[in-house]
C-alpha cells in the first residue's frame, strides 16, 4: 500500500518533508571501480575497452569490430516490423519539428555609445549518446537525445550501445538511423563513457555526452564532466498527478503505474481534492497490478514510494507540487490549462485528462529526458540548447572607447590589475594625441 497523507493532519508537514527526503536508490559505491575503468581506458585505449566488453558483455571484439558496420545496421533495421517503423518515423518527425522551434537567433546591435555588441550561437562539434542495453534499451531515448543534437547542427554524433552476447536491438539501430547518427559502437558501461570523453585509437573523443545509464554510467559521467559536457545525472523516474474527483480512477491508476513500472525506485504520487477518489484510484492500481507484466517492479515502486495526498483545494495542490518539483506532472482537473499557468517547478506538464504522460515519452514532441529528484527547481529537460553554446561579440569604435573606456580604467585600478587598465589607457592616449 502507498502512503496516505492528509493536509489537515497535524503531522502533515513532517510526513511530507520525509516523503520529499526519502532516498529512492541505494546504489553501491561504484566510484572507485569507475575511476579504475576510466584510468584503464585512458592508458590502454581500444585494448581496455575490448577487454572490459568481453568481461561484462561476453563479447570478443577487435578494433575493427568496435563500430557496428553500415551493413550490419541495414541487416538489423530490416527486421523492424512496419508498424514500429512507422511509429518511430512519426515520433522522429514530431520531435524534430518541436525542437527546431527551440533554436535561438544570433543578434548584433549598436548601443547608445556606438559600440557593437551581441552574440552568436554555434553547435558543439561532436556529441556522444549513451544508449543502455538489455532490458532498458529504449529506441525512444535514442530519438530524444539524437534528434535535438542534429537539429542543433552537431556535425558528428556517435552513440554507444552495449550488445550483451552480441545481440543487437533492431529498433534502437533504426531510431539511430532516423535521427541521423553518424557512428554506432557496440560498447557500454563506464568504459563507453571514458572512450567518448578521452578517445581511443578507434573512437574519436566528443565534446558532450548525453543519455541515461546505470550507476556505473552515472558515476563515469560525473568523473568526466569538465573534460566534456554532460546533460544531467538522472535519478529514478517520477510522476505527480493532480486530479479532482471528476476522473476515471482507472485512467489515473494507469498513469501512476506508467512510471512505477520503470523501476522499483520510481515514484508515483497523487494529489487530490477528493479523498474518496484517492481511495478509488488505489483500488484501481491494485486491480491493474494483478495483470501487468512488470507487476513485481511496479508493485514494489508503488508500495515503497507511492503516496496519495488529500488537500482542501487546488491552491494547496499547486504549492505542494512546486515543493515536489516533479519530473512529470499531470493536471487532471476542470480547468487544467489555467492551473498549468500557476506551476513554477516541473520538468514537463501534461494538461488535461486526455494527455497521459506516456504521450510525452514517445510521440508528443517535447523531450522526455527530464530533471528528476527535485532538480526541476533549477534545471530543464534536454533540448537543442544542450548542444549549442553562445559566444558573445563586442566591437568598439574610437568614440565608443572614449565614452566607456575611463570607466574600465577606474574599475581596473580598483582591482589592482594594472595591465588591464593600461591596455585601455594606451588606446585612449592614442585617440587624444
Amino acid at each position: 500500500m502507498p502512503q496516505f497523507l492528509d493536509y489537515a493532519d497535524a503531522d502533515f508537514d513532517a510526513r511530507f518533508n520525509a516523503l520529499l527526503g526519502a532516498k529512492r536508490e541505494d546504489s553501491p559505491d561504484v566510484d572507485a571501480v569507475v575511476a579504475d575503468i576510466i584510468s584503464d581506458v585512458r592508458a590502454r585505449g581500444d585494448a581496455a575497452v575490448i577487454a572490459l566488453t568481453e568481461r561484462f558483455d561476453r563479447m570478443s571484439l577487435t578494433p575493427a569490430t568496435l563500430r557496428i558496420s553500415p551493413e550490419a545496421v541495414a541487416e538489423a533495421t530490416a527486421q523492424v516490423p512496419q508498424a514500429e517503423r512507422d511509429a518511430l518515423a512519426l515520433a522522429a518527425d514530431r520531435i524534430r519539428a518541436y525542437h527546431a522551434r527551440q533554436m535561438p537567433e544570433d543578434a548584433m546591435w549598436t548601443d547608445d555609445v556606438g559600440a557593437r555588441i551581441g552574440w552568436r550561437w554555434t553547435p558543439v562539434s561532436a556529441a556522444g549518446l549513451y544508449v543502455p542495453g538489455g532490458l532498458a534499451s529504449y529506441p525512444s531515448s535514442v530519438l530524444m537525445n539524437a534528434v535535438p543534437a542534429k537539429v542543433a547542427g552537431v556535425e558528428r554524433l556517435a552513440i554507444t550501445v552495449p550488445t550483451p552476447d552480441g545481440v543487437l536491438n533492431p529498433a534502437v539501430l533504426l531510431a539511430a538511423e532516423l535521427a541521423g547518427v553518424d557512428e554506432i559502437y557496440r560498447i557500454g558501461g563506464a568504459q563507453a563513457i571514458a572512450a567518448l570523453a578521452y578517445g581511443t585509437e578507434s573512437i574519436a573523443p566528443v565534446d558532450k555526452i548525453t543519455g541515461p545509464g546505470n550507476a556505473f554510467v552515472a558515476a563515469a559521467k560525473r568523473r568526466v564532466f569538465g573534460k566534456v559536457g554532460i546533460d544531467m545525472i538522472a535519478g529514478p523516474s517520477e510522476i505527480l498527478v493532480i486530479a479532482d474527483g471528476d476522473n476515471d480512477p482507472d485512467w489515473i491508476a494507469l498513469d501512476l503505474l506508467s512510471q512505477a513500472e520503470h523501476d522499483e525506485s520510481a515514484q508515483s504520487l497523487l494529489i487530490t481534492t477528493d479523498a474518496a477518489f484517492g481511495q478509488a484510484v488505489v483500488q484501481a492500481v491494485d486491480a491493474r497490478l494483478q495483470t501487468l507484466q512488470r507487476r513485481d517492479i511496479a508493485g514494489a515502486s508503488w508500495r515503497d514510494f507511492g503516496a496519495v495526498i488529500t488537500v482542501p483545494d487546488l491552491d494547496v495542490a499547486v504549492a505542494l507540487s512546486d515543493r515536489i518539483a516533479p519530473e512529470h506532472l499531470e493536471l487532471c482537473v476542470a480547468d487544467a490549462e489555467a492551473l498549468s499557468e500557476r506551476i513554477t517547478h516541473a520538468g514537463a506538464v501534461f494538461i488535461g485528462p486526455w494527455t497521459p504522460e506516456a504521450i510525452g515519452d514517445y510521440i508528443g514532441g517535447p523531450n522526455h529526458v527530464l530533471p528528476t529528484a527535485r532538480s526541476a527547481r533549477f534545471s530543464s529537460g534536454l533540448s537543442v540548447m544542450d548542444f549549442i553554446k553562445r559566444t558573445t561579440l563586442t566591437q568598439m569604435t574610437p568614440d565608443a572607447l572614449r565614452a566607456i573606456g575611463p570607466g574600465a580604467e577606474t574599475l581596473a585600478a580598483s582591482e589592482s590589475l594594472e595591465a588591464h587598465g593600461l591596455s585601455v589607457t594606451a588606446r585612449l592616449r592614442k585617440l587624444n594625441s
